[in-house]
């Protein structure tokens, strides 16, 4: 009797541990789950960059929080010049190679403390933390310096330019709404140059004096 009881024992506590170690299984298997979760929700699915909802997310942080010293942050809205024309002549599979090597070189302009996203098609923006607007300049000219190359992509060189916006936190607005406002504003007086511009919002009878043209053919 004393053996059997031993045994039925020795058999219960083999088999709590073996439901224990799968639920640890289990436990780890759902926290990988969720942050694989969280990654893809806060992620560009294209080029791995953080996406809308990622830099909508920190840029409201950075208008609640702005710097409180004389730095500030600088929030770039960046579109591609003459993107629509390799998607018409050569189609969206090598259109999205470009956006790819587009992203990868956006990379190595940002530095470690900035939030790189793309925002969908060929827009893209960038968070740059603790900036004063010398440091801001030189942050937004580096993303059109990376594009002065052309890029092969598909067995074609293709020669791509970049119209930045840039608004500053929290001179250029208190919320998030009016900072891309803002921005945007200044992307598309950006546009209205013929090659690659990078301009900082201003009112518009200032806004000649604030573009910095960069020829990048």
């Amino acid at each position: 009797l004393t053996v059997l009881l031993a045994l039925c024992i020795f058999a219960f506590v083999i088999r709590r541990l073996r439901e224990e170690r799968r639920d640890v299984a289990r436990r780890v298997a759902t926290k990988a789950q969720v942050r694989e979760l969280r990654t893809l929700a806060s992620q560009d699915s294209l080029t791995k960059l953080a996406n809308r909802r990622a830099m909508l997310k920190a840029l409201t942080a950075a208008t609640a929080s702005p710097p409180s010293d004389s730095r500030k942050h600088a929030f770039f809205l960046i579109d591609l010049n003459d993107f629509k024309r390799i998607n018409d002549l050569h189609g969206h599979s090598l259109g999205d190679r470009v956006l790819q090597v587009v992203a990868r070189r956006f990379r190595t302009a940002t530095r470690p403390s900035d939030l790189l996203a793309r925002l969908g098609g060929d827009e893209f923006a960038v968070l740059s933390y603790n900036v004063d607007r010398n440091t801001a300049y030189t942050i937004g000219l580096r993303f059109i310096a990376t594009l002065t190359s052309e890029i092969r992509a598909g067995g074609h060189l293709h020669q791509i330019g970049a119209s930045i916006g840039a608004a500053m936190i929290p001179d250029d607005g208190a919320i998030t709404e009016e900072i891309i406002h803002h921005a945007d504003l200044a992307m598309y007086r950006a546009k209205g140059q013929d090659r690659s511009s990078l301009v900082f919002f201003e009112p518009a009878a200032n806004y000649p004096q604030q573009i910095i043209n960069l020829q990048t053919a």
